[in-house]
């Protein structure tokens, strides 16, 4: 079991930057695949970024892509989302989570998940 809480989010001006983190308990986080999804208000929870267990492969969704920067230090426990360039659409309650396979970009391989953090980016 692993428990995740993130931290970072904010009111940010369009064009801005912003470092989102994710603190991981236990002692097998390197044992996960870890993913950041977001969830803007009215709209379906999507996909961002996921980075494999060893922070080697990486994978983005086209709308950050470019923009955004997922990493992890696992003697940390920890996995970052830098964003940057950040726009109005940005904006929404940004989750961590994990998954003892190999990455996805899908919500349903990903049983664990933080409480999530508000990403707010004014026009």
């Amino acid at each position: 079991q692993v428990q995740l809480v993130e931290s970072g989010g904010g009111l940010v001006q369009a064009g801005g930057s912003l470092r989102l983190s994710c603190a991981a308990s236990g002692r097998t986080f390197s044992s996960y695949a870890m993913g950041w999804f977001r969830q803007a208000p009215g709209k379906e929870r999507e996909f961002v970024a996921t980075i494999s267990r060893g922070g080697g492969l990486t994978y983005y969704a086209d709308s950050v892509r470019g923009r955004f920067t997922i990493s992890r230090d696992n003697a940390k426990n920890t996995v970052y989302l830098n964003m940057n360039s950040l726009r109005p659409e940005d904006t929404a309650v940004y989750y961590c989570a994990a998954s003892l396979g190999t990455g996805s970009a899908r919500e349903g391989e990903y049983p664990h998940w933080g409480q999530g953090t508000q990403v707010t980016v004014s026009s």
